[in-house]
């Protein structure tokens, strides 16, 4: 597992970088990825479990949501309207205290749970027991 991590984020650091990565937090409990394009980077987070902070269904969503938080490269995080999930089971464990970057988005993990920020300072915050957007 160290391998396949330390394979992604030497393929992060290189200007010919994966556009697609996927890792989740220590625990499992937050299954995470980046996608990456001409057009910008969107990072999105799922929790397994959670207390929800969010109660009010976003516009026009027929799908899951209350457990996906997302942010884009430009705009402030949101919550996710989605039918699939962010990663599988066979995602890079990104430890404590690490961090990915990729299209200027970075996601860092904390024992208090995983963070994920664009350039302009926008993004989300998740953990089991609170959610934030900003």
């Amino acid at each position: 597992m160290h391998f396949k991590l330390f394979a992604t984020l030497c393929l992060l650091a290189s200007p010919a970088a994966a556009d697609y990565v996927e890792f989740r937090s220590p625990t499992g409990n937050i299954l995470c990825s980046i996608y990456s394009d001409k057009v910008g980077a969107t990072a999105r987070c799922d929790l397994l479990e959670l207390t929800p902070s969010y109660s009010k269904r976003p516009a026009g969503c027929a799908f899951d949501w209350g457990h996906s938080f997302a942010v884009e490269s430009k705009g402030k995080g949101y919550l996710a309207c989605v039918s699939d999930v962010a990663s599988g089971p066979g995602a890079a464990v990104l430890r404590y205290g690490q961090a990915i970057t990729v299209g200027g988005i970075s996601c860092v993990s904390s024992e208090t749970g995983m963070e994920c920020t664009n350039a302009k300072g926008h993004g989300f915050s998740v953990s089991k027991g609170q959610q934030k957007l900003y």
